[in-house]
């Protein structure tokens, strides 16, 4: 097989073709950029041998398996060719044209394309039902997911026969239909849009990415995940995606974000972005305070009357207390709805402490809340004294309907939901893209099917209602 291009998605893509057994013909311009895209395969080879997941000798077999060229009738013999070259359709269109005219009549071309319509693509070829997209992501060799996307002239057979080679070589292949941004350009875009518009809204940098990756369970906060992909890029994609879908608010770009590319703080890549790089920001967690020393739960399941009593509190059960509520020293704290704890406390006249949403309450190590008054300090030390007697850290964010975990777990959801309606992908094959594409803990449709997807709807239309924003409207495409 071939691969065009010999950067970095292409020497990663080149790797893990010819780990699967292939002989690998890797094309690109110049002896420097050849040379480029072997340094980083044989770099990516020794990586694994040091971390133990691969032998000093399959690596050098996986070596002998690869080719570097400048002449594109080397690809000729080749059955399948993978373009992975600057992501402009000019360029592209191109390079397609030129490689139909060197490879066999049945010959496989795809693309590795991000955000290029397969079908606008597909315009270059004489034999349309030929090509395929086929998006990787980077780097290659370890990120399991691959976009298969069938353009409108794709043979549907090839499609089938590609998600099958793709889990021969160990992807986790998912058919996306040939849309702006497929799956995870699309459905993650949320996850970078509430951290920079919760950022525009003052909240302390440090204190989002924390409880995202504490409560959320996500790897990297977004704004530490933006500086790291830089926010020339990301910011790009955002107004693509958002131009691409008719200004759809639910891919609105970030202003917050703007006004870093604006000022070249880039990221990673100029040093500073968010973050300056090499430092590591404090969180303002709470201070220690002394445990409660009474606690009422509301009855049923819960994680937090698990967490209690082993750690030896003693707590009451109220038949009276509504769902979800818990009274800390006879101060009140309910967990959020999508309202803020303002709002909560004007309508039940003693709500005090709202509780964001954590993805497991058992085992984060975070509790995250916000105050319907934010100079109440009995409230604060309550929280935190409750938070610190279960083992946990404390974070008191201002108060903003929905909070913030809750309010990103939620219109991720929503833009799953959407893609489900658009058909773009099957709910099952979309929490799988988010979770082996975007590095997710869980795919967003189903925490919603954890957490009840009435009750997802209802935070929507709370945020929604609250803040005047259309976009956090819930869509159609929920499952149930």
């Amino acid at each position: 097989m071939g691969v065009v291009g010999a950067g970095a998605m292409g020497a990663g893509i080149a790797e893990v073709a010819a780990a699967a057994g292939h002989r690998v013909v890797v094309l690109d311009v110049g002896a420097a950029a050849l040379e480029r895209g072997r340094a980083i395969v044989d770099a990516s080879l020794a990586a694994r041998v040091k971390r133990g997941t691969l032998t000093a000798e399959a690596a050098e077999t996986i070596k002998t398996r690869l080719s570097f060229t400048p002449d594109i009738a080397d690809l000729a013999p080749c059955p399948l060719v993978i373009e992975a070259i600057v992501e402009q359709t000019a360029a592209k269109a191109a390079l397609l044209a030129r490689l139909e005219s060197v490879l066999a009549g049945d010959a496989v071309i795809a693309s590795n394309t991000s955000s290029l319509p397969i079908s606008g693509l597909a315009t270059s070829l004489d034999r349309p039902d030929r090509f395929v997209g086929l998006h990787f992501f980077n780097p290659a060799p370890a990120m399991k997911l691959v976009e298969v996307v069938a353009g409108r002239a794709s043979d549907p057979g090839l499609v089938s026969l590609l998600l099958e080679l793709m889990k021969r070589w160990g992807k986790v292949p998912v058919a996306a239909a040939d849309v702006p941004g497929f799956i995870v350009n699309r459905v993650a875009r949320p996850y970078y849009a509430e951290g920079f518009l919760a950022l525009g809204e003052g909240l302390n940098p440090a204190a989002i990415d924390h409880a995202l990756k504490t409560a959320g369970g996500f790897r990297m906060g977004p704004l530490e995940l933006a500086d790291l992909i830089g926010h020339d890029v990301n910011f790009a994609v955002a107004s693509s995606i958002y131009g691409a879908y008719a200004g759809k608010t639910r891919f609105r770009p970030q202003p917050a974000q703007q006004a870093l590319v604006d000022a070249g703080r880039l990221g990673r890549k100029t040093g500073r972005g968010v973050f300056t790089a090499g430092e590591k920001p404090a969180v303002p967690l709470e201070p220690h305070a002394a445990p409660p020393q009474s606690l009422c739960f509301a009855p049923g399941p819960s994680a937090l009357a698990d967490a209690a009593r082993q750690a030896g509190l003693n707590i009451v059960i109220d038949e009276k207390l509504t769902a979800g509520s818990i009274i800390i020293d006879g101060i009140a704290l309910c967990q959020g709805d999508g309202r803020s704890a303002a709002a909560l406390a004007a309508g039940d006249g003693r709500t005090r402490i709202m509780l964001d949403a954590a993805r497991d309450f058992a085992r984060t190590p975070t509790l995250v809340a916000s105050l319907a008054d934010p100079d109440d300090r009995a409230a604060r030390a309550a929280f935190a004294g409750f938070a610190g007697a279960l083992g946990r850290d404390a974070l008191v964010l201002p108060d903003r309907p929905g909070g913030l975990v809750l309010r990103t777990l939620a219109q991720l959801a929503n833009a799953a939901a959407d893609a489900v309606a658009d058909k773009v992908a099957g709910a099952e094959g979309i929490d799988a893209a988010l979770v082996h594409g975007a590095n997710h803990p869980q795919g967003p449709l189903a925490w919603a099917r954890t957490t009840g997807a009435d009750r997802v709807r209802a935070v929507l239309r709370h945020i929604a209602d609250s803040t005047g924003d259309a976009t956090y409207q819930p869509g159609e495409g929920w499952p149930e």
